[in-house]
């Protein structure tokens, strides 16, 4: 049976690589047989309880104190082993190289005033206040550290668009900036592929296929994956793709991120759409609403964005530049789609919902997409015509059109309305020849307010209806006929895409171009890492205000303010 002994040293911070490297060292003593070297967070003690140290008797401690506990064969052996922490900490100091290291960000940026980026992996609940700091003395941020309050990150994202610098993260864990990686960041040939991701790895894993495959980044920014949450409302992601928008240097644009929030996807599909630039889109998780739109094509995983953005980057440069396609007016801006068959009108919600916000329907993917009344659209609507709501008393629209002409005239007369998409479903049992009724009534919303129509058509050559007399019938009264739900949706969602504009200030070209120069808060092993690439970069000797005590950090805020 082991003895667990520990020690509380109050206020003494270290970084979590120190930490890791001393509780390596502790663990290899002889008569050790585990160590724990932690900052004595309540989440740490909880592991620490339940990885075998006994800490029932522990005194109080605090997030900022730092535990050291041993488990040994001995009282003796555990106490020998905590007694030559000093030690060990000493050897680890001699072996360091003694460079300039600032007790303070604002004397970094004196030592070193080319720096453009600090990079900041501090406990969280002292991170938003350094990065604010650097953010008054004009720097971008890398902000690995996580735990940040989200008001904090929502607070701190808008101050820095307002002022043209961008915010990655907070726990943004992977970045290339200029050839130079930040964080966990793999080495990549130079290229003209940028990519933005709300995933760390994603990140990871889609710049290194492009660099296997034979392709190049310009740059790779990330975010931090609460970026696209509804609260924030892609703030970094629109400024990166603005950004490479503008990058003469950048032809492909990736875009991946974990599940967003369905109103943020919408924002970035268009803002990807405004780059003009082929954009590859991953949004894992989210039903895509076809294989393109415009200059947008949508990868299934990861591997295949980095195969399509390689592929895409190869013939960047020869390509011409694809033609905008006409938009309907934007005074009638809304979708209303009038659907008999009820999987295809999930299946156009499904992909519709990706570009088009906000949606409704009689059918919802989601709850807020939930119609108020069935008998009265809003904004964007997909209509199932077929649910029990429509059809009691009264035949299937598949066999009955009556209930959908009173629909079409209904929808027409919403000036908002621009696009009615319908599917006319054909085969045995179905209406004998549904174009002879809904032919006329398409003519005549098309002549009384210019209208576009889109009717779906679902057949074969054999069916009784004879389809090519179906879709004859209706393209002579103006109607954009599909056979496929899919082609209608991508017609209509390119139609219908809203303006999108950048109202902030923009991100500078210059600083995303030539050398990079840093100044690193926190973790040792990323200040490293910067050196090792040959980037000018300095560390800062940081530790937390007044010893952590949060009523003396409370005193020296307000005295800063003052």
């Amino acid at each position: 049976m082991s003895i667990s002994k520990y020690e509380i040293r109050a206020g003494a911070y270290y970084d979590s690589v120190v930490l890791m490297q001393l509780q390596k060292s502790l663990a290899g003593l002889e008569g050790v047989v585990d160590a724990g070297v932690v900052m004595a967070t309540p989440a740490n003690r909880d592991l620490l309880q339940a990885t075998g140290f006994d800490l029932s008797n522990m005194e109080e401690a605090g997030p900022d104190d730092l535990l050291i506990v041993v488990n040994a064969g001995s009282e003796a052996e555990a106490a020998l082993a905590i007694n030559q922490v000093d030690e060990l900490l000493r050897r680890r100091r001699s072996t360091e190289t003694h460079d300039f290291r600032p007790r303070s960000l604002k004397g970094a940026v004196d030592a070193l005033p080319d720096a453009k980026w600090v990079l900041i992996s501090i406990p969280g609940r002292y991170a938003a206040g350094v990065t604010e700091e650097a953010l008054d003395l004009n720097k971008h941020v890398f902000l690995y550290s996580d735990n940040v309050a989200l008001e904090d990150e929502i607070r701190l994202k808008r101050k820095a668009r307002e002022t043209g610098l961008l915010l990655m993260g907070p726990d943004c864990g992977t970045a290339v900036i200029n050839g130079i990686g930040l964080g966990f960041a793999n080495r990549l040939r130079p290229g003209n592929i940028g990519i933005v991701a709300a995933s760390g790895t994603g990140l990871q894993a889609v710049s290194t296929g492009v660099h296997n495959l034979g392709g190049g980044v310009s740059q790779a920014i990330g975010t931090g994956g609460r970026d696209l949450k509804k609260e924030v409302g892609g703030i970094s992601a629109r400024q990166a793709l603005d950004l490479l928008g503008r990058d003469p240097q950048t032809e492909v644009i990736v875009l991946i991120s974990k599940p967003p929030d369905a109103t943020v996807v919408t924002e970035l599909l268009a803002a990807a759409q405004a780059t003009g630039k082929p954009t590859v889109i991953n949004f894992i998780g989210f039903a895509a609403p076809g294989e393109q739109l415009g200059n947008l094509k949508f990868a299934v995983n990861l591997k295949e964005a980095a195969a399509l953005a390689v592929d895409m980057s190869s013939r960047a440069s020869s390509s011409p530049a694809a033609d905008k396609p006409v938009r309907v007016s934007s005074d009638a801006p809304y979708l209303r789609a009038l659907f008999s068959g009820g999987t295809l009108a999930y299946e156009a919600l499904l992909a519709l919902q990706t570009v088009l916000s906000p949606i409704y329907s009689n059918i919802p993917i989601w709850p807020e997409q939930q119609l108020a009344n069935s008998l009265v659209s809003q904004a964007h609507t997909v209509l199932d015509l077929g649910e029990d709501e429509f059809t009691q008393g009264r035949l299937h629209p598949m066999m009955d059109n009556d209930l959908r002409l009173r629909r079409l005239h209904q929808e027409a007369g919403d000036p908002a309305v621009g696009l009615i998409m319908l599917d006319v479903v054909l085969g045995e049992g179905a209406h004998p020849d549904p174009a002879a009724e809904l032919a006329p009534a398409i003519a005549q919303v098309r002549a009384s307010r210019g209208i576009e129509v889109v009717a779906i058509v679902l057949g074969t050559d054999e069916d009784p209806q004879d389809v090519g007399k179906q879709v004859r019938a209706l393209e002579q009264v103006g109607a954009v006929v599909f056979r496929e739900t899919a082609d209608a949706v991508l017609y209509a969602a390119e139609r219908l895409r809203p303006e999108v504009s950048y109202d902030y200030l923009p991100l500078p070209l210059a600083d995303f171009d030539g050398e990079l120069a840093a100044i690193n808060v926190g973790l040792e092993s990323f200040y490293e890492s910067l050196k090792n690439q040959g980037t000018n970069a300095i560390q800062v000797d940081w530790r937390p205000p007044a010893g952590g005590n949060e009523k003396l950090m409370a005193i020296l805020a307000k005295m800063r303010t003052k």
